[in-house]
């Protein structure tokens, strides 16, 4: 029997649970009816047909990366907690932002975080073609960072692997040598990385 007071926020929350776990092509009206213990006629009342429903998925995660709040003491903190919780919403939802570049709608997805990143460059003394720059260079170093770990994440197991590539008697460096022998950490390496680009790109010209 379908279930009744189904609302369209619950429509889209499973049909979006549905995409983060199996991908778009794995949403199906008959699909999302059965997720959801309803009529595939009680979906259709909801959301309209398969595409409009796609659009509407598409809408709602561009809210939701909108939602970008910095935190911290000083601009250069706050930037780095906008990096980080920029990267930490897309890897949580691949096939949806994938969806939203397919509609063209990329640019206005990260409109509200350029503008938090624009509010601390602004605070840090920055303006004009300066500030514009800092601001880019932090948003292409985030999005690049993800494109790098989503590849390694993806990529088949390598022989022989970083760990049998570096001998530490036979380097000039023992301890970089036994360091790179270690899996990377992506964590911290972005944070190492955000922070030593935001504090170049604050930093006093000359200085």
């Amino acid at each position: 029997m379908a279930r009744s007071a189904l609302t369209r926020e619950e429509v889209l929350e499973a049909a979006a649970s549905l995409v983060r776990r199996n991908g778009p092509a794995a949403l199906t009206m008959r699909g999302l009816a059965a997720e959801l213990g309803t009529a595939v006629t009680s979906i259709y009342w909801h959301v309209g047909n398969r595409e409009q429903l796609l659009d509407a998925l598409v809408e709602r995660t561009v809210q939701e990366m909108g939602a970008v709040r910095p935190a911290g003491d000083t601009p250069a903190e706050r930037i780095v907690s906008v990096a980080r919780t920029l990267r930490r919403e897309l890897r949580a939802r691949p096939h949806l932002i994938a969806m939203v570049h397919e509609r063209g709608l990329t640019e206005r997805m990260f409109l509200p975080a350029q503008r938090a990143l624009v509010d601390e460059v602004h605070a840090a003394g920055l303006r004009g073609a300066r500030a514009a720059d800092a601001v880019r260079a932090v948003q292409f170093q985030i999005v690049g960072f993800l494109l790098v770990e989503r590849n390694r994440e993806r990529s088949p197991a390598q022989s022989p692997g970083e760990g049998e590539l570096w001998d530490p008697q036979a380097a000039g460096d023992p301890a970089l040598a036994r360091a790179l022998a270690r899996p990377a950490d992506p964590e911290r390496l972005f944070l190492l990385s955000v922070r030593a680009l935001t504090d170049a790109l604050l930093a006093e010209p000359g200085g």
